[in-house]
């Protein structure tokens, strides 16, 4: 479909846990990227991949864009219900490159293509760039353009106006040299219907070698409106530990577009499972991904894994808590949440 700038302030973008008619994925092909990059093997990280998408698709369909390159090995990991399209990419961080999509009350289910320059340049994106509307072609959905570089992962929104971010990210001259909060927020009302963005520092003093400059969904994530799950972590020593802090601080003081101040669930990091060799390592179990009828969790073989399963069961009751180990992937610096991308059913409440 024609890609065009959206005029109707009636768009908006739900939260995660609407139902879903799919979750889209990418399936990891580019060995240089993964194994020069990251220290770890691709047949590695594709399992841990597999897993995922086999994980979701006991609860909905999986979309899983595959490099005609891999094919053959995507066919043999994924199960009968990820289904598996072939168009050419770079890399395979669908919450980043992939849409996000949006819904109309009369005008149904649409997409926005972020400007996707590869977290600020930082690794090949010549075909990736084009993910997104090549997605929402495919659907025969419309695609929204903007020039604000963003990726999903840098925003959470509960579907009720609210949106959180990270300055670390989108105020960064990697991505957004020159455009001014107020700019990027009055995208956000036009695209996603957000009536309040609030501004966390992220990682501002790049302490975590995190790839994205400080995602969001590795800080912290909705529960529900006004309702958080934070990132936390118990080395009170670290240097990692005042980021903590900050992003806590921030949110303590906020309130959400209809005035509420957050609730805050604490979810403890993975600490124990982050490899000292490793360039950088995601332990953040705020990084799961919310499905139909279930959560997807970041798991790591550790006594940990239960604690946050629990936190998260309490968080989500009535769903599914459904532990993946991703350790391989985690090496990479994304976790679930990284990787999938959530397509919501329309008319929005229908089941899936």
């Amino acid at each position: 479909m024609q890609q065009h700038t959206a005029t109707s302030n009636a768009w908006f973008m739900p939260a995660e846990w609407v139902p879903h008619a799919a979750t889209w994925m990418v399936w990891p092909h580019n060995q240089a990227l993964w194994e020069s990059a990251w220290g770890v093997t691709l047949v590695d990280v594709q399992l841990d991949f597999a897993r995922v998408a086999n994980a979701i698709a006991r609860f909905e369909p999986v979309k899983m864009v595959v490099d005609p390159s891999a094919m053959y090995r995507a066919r043999e990991l994924c199960g009968a219900n990820v289904e598996l399209i072939e168009l050419a990419v770079d890399d395979s961080w669908c919450r980043d490159s992939g849409p996000s999509f949006i819904c109309h009350p009369q005008l149904g289910l649409a997409g926005v293509s972020w400007r996707f320059n590869a977290w600020g340049g930082k690794s090949e994106h010549g075909l990736d760039e084009s993910l997104a509307r090549r997605i929402l072609n495919g659907l025969g959905l419309d695609c929204f353009g903007t020039p604000l570089s963003n990726e999903g992962g840098a925003i959470h929104v509960d579907g009720e106006g609210t949106l959180i971010t990270t300055e670390s990210v989108l105020l960064n001259p990697n991505r957004n040299p020159g455009m001014s909060k107020k700019e990027m927020e009055d995208i956000f009302a036009r695209l996603l219907g957000v009536k309040k963005t609030i501004w966390l520092p992220g990682d501002p003093d790049y302490v975590t070698g995190d790839m994205t400059d400080g995602h969001v969904d590795g800080v912290c994530a909705f529960a529900r409106p006004g309702a958080l799950l934070v990132d936390a972590t118990r080395d009170q020593g670290s240097v990692y530990a005042e980021v903590v802090r900050e992003n806590r601080r921030a949110l303590q003081l906020a309130s959400d577009a209809k005035g509420r101040q957050f609730e805050l669930l604490e979810l403890f990091e993975a600490t124990e499972a982050v490899d000292s060799e490793a360039e950088v390592f995601c332990a953040s179990y705020t990084n799961f991904y919310i499905c139909n009828g279930a959560i997807i969790m970041p798991a790591y073989g550790i006594a940990a894994d239960e604690e946050a399963a629990a936190t998260l069961r309490l968080a989500f009751p009535g769903r599914d808590v459904v532990p993946v180990r991703i350790n391989q992937l985690a090496h990479g610096g994304g976790g679930v949440h990284c990787i999938t991308q959530q397509q919501p059913a329309w008319p929005q409440g229908a089941k899936r």
